[in-house]
C-alpha cells in the first residue's frame, strides 16, 4: 500500500531527496516550502502525488493548516518528516538573544507544532510514523555550534517522550542522525554570529578538522529513509554516514566512564 508524507523543507537536501525516493515509488507527497518556485520541478513532473505548500514552520497555525491540507488531499497520512532547520553557528559568547531564539522558534517549535498537528490524525487513524532530523549533534557537541546543538537536543528529548507517549496507538517516531553531508547546511542555509577575535583559533581548528572530514551524499540516504518507513519495528534513533557511530562511541564511553568514576559522591548524595 502506499504511502501519505508529509515533509517540511523540501526546497533542497535531505527533503528534496526523500520526497523524490516516496514519489519516485509511487507514494504520495506534501511538501513545503517558503518559496513555492523551488517546488515547480516536483509539481510538474508529479501533479496527481505531490501537492506543494507554502510554509514556515514557526508559524504554528501554517503548521496545523498545511497538515490538514495534506489530509484533505490525500485522505491520509502515514509519515511525517520534520525536516526544515538550519545551523547556528557560533560560540556561546558571542550569540545574540535574537539568533538564539531563532534557532529554537525553526528547530525546535516548528518540529514541535508539526507533530502536534499530526498525532491526533495518527492517533485516531492507529498508525503512522514521525520522522525527526537531528544530528549527530543530537547526541554529542563540538564548539562554535552550541545554539545547533542545544536545539537538536531538545529535539532528541521531546521525541523520546513522545515515542513512549504514542506507541499504545500504533504510532511510530525515529530520530534521524546524520554526520556530515554534502548539503548546504554549512553553507547558504547557515547564520553566523558576529565572531570574537579571542576565539580566532579555535574557530580555524575546528573548521580544519570539519574540512578534513568525509561528506556524504545525500542522495544515497533515500533507500535508507525508505527502509526506515518501512521497517515494521522502525528504530527509536538511526545514524546516516560511517562517522555518527565512532563518535557516539567515544563520547558514550567516556561519559559512562566518568559517571562511574563519580558514583561513591554520586551515591552519597542521596543522604540514605
Amino acid at each position: 500500500m502506499s504511502k501519505v508524507w508529509f515533509i517540511t523543507g523540501v526546497s533542497r537536501g535531505f527533503g528534496r531527496e526523500w520526497a523524490l525516493a516516496a514519489l519516485e515509488r509511487g507514494d504520495s507527497v506534501a511538501g513545503t516550502a517558503r518559496d513555492l518556485s523551488t517546488l515547480d520541478d516536483l509539481v510538474a513532473k508529479y501533479p496527481n502525488s505531490f501537492e506543494p505548500i507554502r510554509l514556515d514552520v514557526t508559524d504554528r497555525a501554517g503548521d496545523f493548516a498545511a497538515v490538514r491540507q495534506t489530509v484533505d488531499r490525500f485522505g491520509r497520512l502515514d509519515v511525517v518528516v520534520n525536516n526544515a532547520g538550519y545551523g547556528q553557528f557560533g560560540m556561546i559568547e558571542e550569540l545574540t538573544e535574537d539568533e538564539l531564539r531563532a534557532q529554537f522558534e525553526t528547530n525546535v517549535f516548528g518540529a514541535l507544532w508539526v507533530t502536534q498537528a499530526a498525532v491526533p490524525i495518527l492517533r485516531e487513524q492507529g498508525s503512522g510514523h514521525i520522522i525527526q532530523v537531528s544530528s549527530i549533534g543530537g547526541i554529542s557537541a563540538f564548539l562554535n555550534l552550541g545554539a545547533y546543538h542545544a536545539s537538536k537536543w531538545a529535539l532528541e528529548g521531546f521525541s523520546q517522550s513522545l515515542a513512549q507517549e504514542v506507541a499504545p496507538f500504533g504510532v511510530h517516531v525515529t530520530l534521524i542522525e546524520p554526520g556530515g553531508f554534502g548539503t548546504d547546511w554549512a553553507g547558504p542555509s547557515s547564520k553566523h554570529a558576529t565572531p570574537n577575535p579571542a576565539y580566532d583559533a579555535a574557530r580555524e581548528a575546528r573548521a580544519a578538522q570539519r574540512s578534513s572530514m568525509p561528506s556524504g551524499d545525500p542522495a544515497a540516504t533515500r533507500d535508507a529513509i525508505l527502509a526506515v518507513v518501512d521497517a515494521d519495528e522502525p528504530p527509536l534513533r538511526i545514524f546516516l554516514g560511517e562517522a555518527p557511530l565512532t563518535i557516539a562511541t567515544k563520547d558514550y564511553e567516556s561519559r559512562l566512564e566518568l559517571w562511574r568514576r563519580w558514583q561513591p559522591i554520586s551515591a552519597a548524595a542521596q543522604g540514605n
